[in-house]
């Protein structure tokens, strides 16, 4: 049976979750990374993770992390799949931006209901990514395969790729990034792998990515 949970303990496993996608199986996601993506004190963490250890949602150790239990996932999952079903309904049905629908889903994802999560997936036709192109749970909170997606910055000079994920959540990159033309579905060319970033050429225009949003993109070859 679910246990009853708060918002915030639903968006530290959601969070959890997410800072565990690019790591090796098994590997925990630190207490210091969870505070600086939630801008809250590392002791503001700890206790939220033994709590949550004690709900059997996350296996816990001091000083090395976190880690979701198969129970924590599937909630991770759930509200995830809620989340990103907004993003796009957001996005396709109401005309939202982008770099708008994020903090619009995170108000709402906590509250729909299963009835509504089904009419929203099937308004969309049952749809696998978000507007971001994040991957949409299933409703067996199943992910798609996305194996060949590769990060932006593993790529050798002179690939040719497409942006296929955005994994940035704030307006103002996402923005910058749209002003940049890198957006789903943008040709891109590697000129040159640099210590400070990526340099691209994205139609007419050629410019240094700095790392930090380089390593936000997924693309496809």
């Amino acid at each position: 049976m679910k246990p009853e949970l708060s918002e915030a303990q639903e968006n530290y496993l959601k969070l959890i979750f997410q800072l565990s996608e690019p790591l090796e199986a098994g590997q925990m996601v630190s207490a210091l990374d969870l505070a600086g993506e939630l801008e809250v004190k590392p002791a503001s963490v700890t206790n939220m993770l033994k709590r949550l250890a004690g709900l059997k949602l996350i296996d816990y150790k001091p000083y090395y992390g976190a880690r979701l239990t198969s129970s924590g996932e599937m909630i991770a999952l759930e509200v995830l799949r809620h989340h990103r079903l907004l993003e796009l309904y957001l996005s396709e049905v109401l005309g939202f931006g982008w770099e708008e629908v994020h903090d619009e889903a995170e108000r709402l994802e906590h509250v729909i209901s299963e009835q509504l999560e089904a009419k929203i997936a099937e308004k969309l036709g049952h749809p696998t990514h978000d507007p971001h192109g994040d991957p949409i749970p299933s409703v067996e909170l199943e992910l798609p395969e996305n194996s060949h997606r590769r990060l932006l910055t593993s790529l050798e000079s002179g690939t040719a790729c497409r942006i296929a994920r955005v994994t940035a959540q704030d307006s103002d990159t996402l923005n910058m990034l749209s002003r940049l033309n890198l957006v789903l579905k943008a040709e891109l060319h590697i000129i040159n792998q640099e210590r400070s970033g990526v340099r691209l050429q994205v139609q007419q225009d050629r410019f240094l990515l700095p790392v930090e949003l380089a390593s936000k993109i997924w693309v496809e070859l």
